[in-house]
């Protein structure tokens, strides 16, 4: 399965960036063989609407999950009609992408079907 998994950084021992819209960047990973990329995310100074940019982003990199803290309603609204699965992971915890797709094959992420949070309107928050 390809994942993107948002973080800091460029690599798969990057940190993990809890924002989805406002990561820095985005890791595909092919879960079953390890292959990866690392992606800028084009939405991170997006002054308003970062999270739809960053989901058809994701759409277009061909991922079929989707790693981060939170979805805004916006972000799932383009992720769930395009059979995007996504997964939560804890911010507050200081995870490489690496140890993220660990805990992911293990099973220990949670899968969400919906917006986790209201959203931000217009890059004010």
């Amino acid at each position: 399965m390809k994942l993107a998994i948002s973080i800091f950084g460029n690599k798969l021992e990057s940190p993990f960036d809890p924002r989805f819209g406002r990561a820095a960047a985005f890791c595909l990973v092919d879960s079953e063989t390890g292959a990866w990329t690392a992606h800028e995310n084009p939405a991170l100074s997006a002054s308003g609407g970062a999270g739809v940019q960053a989901a058809q982003f994701i759409t277009k990199l061909g991922a079929q999950a989707v790693i981060s803290g939170a979805y805004g309603p916006n972000a799932a609204d383009t992720l769930s009609p395009a059979g995007i699965e996504m997964y939560l992971m804890s911010g507050n915890e200081t995870c490489t992408a690496a140890e993220v797709l660990a805990l992911f094959k293990a099973g220990k992420l949670t899968k969400t079907e919906a917006a986790t949070h209201a959203g931000h309107h217009g890059g004010s928050h």
